[in-house]
């Protein structure tokens, strides 16, 4: 539920902006008012636990986010809309770190790996059925209806945790000074970022005041956050837990991971939309064989991580990754359908070969007791990497894209004899049609202008797509610094 509503609002922004009267600038807060409340909760849910009892704040989040949703359909304009989706990312943002931590500490060590596949399946099952769901429901029924689906789940989601969910006796309520200046500083660090990363490609980066502005509050705020948190006898985020140099590279690994993932689901869609004259549902076609292939694969590589080294099998997976990319980068304007699938279908095999070992390998060697706070750092640094990769794959876009128009352009000249034939070719067809020598002229320049901005443009995705690749293979030192895991043999039989 939280991770399809990350996504099922983006298709239905146009529907929005037509009900609400609202510009294209002002509708986008929709989706960036969410991110960052939800970023900013991420990394504070193992303290908001231990402060409330972590079963009495997983029932109220969901109790939150499902009131929330009721309150975004039936929002009467665009700012109590962006209102009640700040507190639907807020609420949202305790439930997967959360969820972790109970399927962490529920199972046994030889059973978490095949745990979080099982887990990995639903948090997979949000980003293929939410684009899809969301464009039905806006074309079909109302853009409100995309927040009213939640209204059932979430009942069922109280109801569930109420009867199933219990409180370990470790993880008992904790009555301590609550660490004010960690809280300020995390809010404004993590706020000023997400601004910065989801506005800063539309608004030219640092040519904007206020995307400055929002850059220095966030570095200020981020070093002031370190310097509090590490002093802090019981801090928001427990920093001290980057000394383990396994959880640390871990971490680095994830934010890398987002980084590729986000920033190539980013691209496929829009340069099937762009240039090759894709509608919304057949890119969506084209990006759901890769999530099914996902969640095959994942009850395998749980299986697979309880009998074999789990640094193996993420190393597997940057392969398989860093190749399906290599494969994208050779795109061209003339393939076909299949061509688009095939390199996604790969890639989610990668994906299903990373997130579970890897999860399961950097938190096993935190205690039971910093579980919350471990998955809340560790899903903010997967979240944080997809806005990186999003907000550096936009701005390269536009960059290469004039580059190698640029570079083009010098080639197709009124000397060059193949861009005479051409330009005449194109002119005879126009009048033909009817236009005036001159008009004809016209249409046949703009013809061809339109080939060179397409053409640097295809230059420009597969350029991303390579670099994408290299990311994912710059990595793989990183998992030397891996703990080896245990081999966690079942208990044996009681007879």
């Amino acid at each position: 539920m939280e991770i399809v509503d990350t996504s099922v609002a983006n298709v239905a922004l146009p529907h929005m902006q037509g009900s609400l009267n609202a510009g294209t600038d002002e509708i986008t807060w929709v989706l960036t008012s969410y991110l960052v409340s939800n970023a900013i909760v991420l990394p504070m849910t193992g303290w908001l636990s231990r402060m409330f009892g972590r079963k009495r704040f997983l029932i109220t989040c969901i109790t939150l986010f499902t009131l929330s949703s009721l309150l975004c359909g039936a929002a009467p304009n665009l700012n109590s809309l962006i209102f009640f989706r700040v507190v639907q990312g807020a609420a949202g943002g305790a439930l997967i770190p959360i969820s972790q931590a109970i399927m962490m500490e529920t199972f046994p060590p030889h059973q978490q790996g095949m745990a979080m596949a099982i887990f990995g399946v639903g948090a997979m099952f949000g980003p293929i059925i939410g684009p899809a769901l969301g464009g039905w429901i806006t074309d079909n029924l109302n853009w409100r209806w995309i927040f009213y689906i939640n209204i059932p789940i979430g009942i069922i989601a109280v109801v569930m945790a109420t009867f199933f969910i219990f409180d370990p006796s470790y993880l008992k309520r904790e009555r301590t000074a609550i660490d004010y200046w960690g809280l300020t500083f995390l809010c404004l660090g993590l706020g000023a970022l997400q601004i910065v990363l989801d506005l800063g490609q539309r608004d030219d980066w640092f040519n904007s005041p206020f995307i400055v502005t929002c850059s220095v509050v966030s570095a200020i705020s981020l070093v002031a956050l370190v310097v509090v948190e590490l002093m802090h006898p019981h801090p928001v985020v427990n920093l001290r837990l980057f000394k383990n140099v396994s959880f640390s590279a871990g971490n680095t690994i994830m934010f890398f991971v987002g980084f590729c993932l986000y920033s190539s689901i980013m691209l496929i869609p829009l340069f099937l939309q762009t240039l090759m004259g894709y509608n919304a549902t057949m890119a969506g076609m084209v990006l759901a064989p890769g999530g099914v292939a996902t969640l095959v694969t994942m009850p395998f590589v749980g299986a697979a991580i309880q009998k074999y080294d789990g640094r193996k099998v993420v190393f597997g997976g940057l392969i398989i990754g860093a190749t399906s990319m290599f494969i994208m980068q050779r795109f061209s304007l003339e393939a076909a359908y299949w061509d688009f699938v095939w390199p996604r279908v790969i890639l989610g095999i990668g994906l299903a070969m990373i997130f579970v070992p890897l999860t399961t390998v950097t938190l096993a060697t935190i205690s039971k007791e910093e579980m919350g706070n471990a998955t809340g750092i560790f899903n903010l640094l997967r979240n944080i990497g997809g806005s990186v990769g999003i907000a550096i794959a936009a701005t390269m876009l536009a960059r290469y894209s004039q580059f190698y128009q640029t570079t083009l352009a010098a080639h197709v000249t009124p000397y060059g004899l193949v861009t005479q034939k051409t330009i005449s070719a194109m002119t005879q067809a126009a009048a033909s049609r009817g236009l005036d020598p001159a008009s004809a002229q016209n249409a046949a320049l703009a013809m061809i202008y339109g080939t060179v901005r397409r053409q640097a443009a295809m230059l420009s995705y597969n350029r991303i797509f390579f670099i994408v690749g290299l990311a994912f293979l710059v990595i793989i030192p990183l998992l030397l610094l891996l703990k080896k895991p245990d081999r966690h043999a079942p208990p044996p039989p009681v007879h």
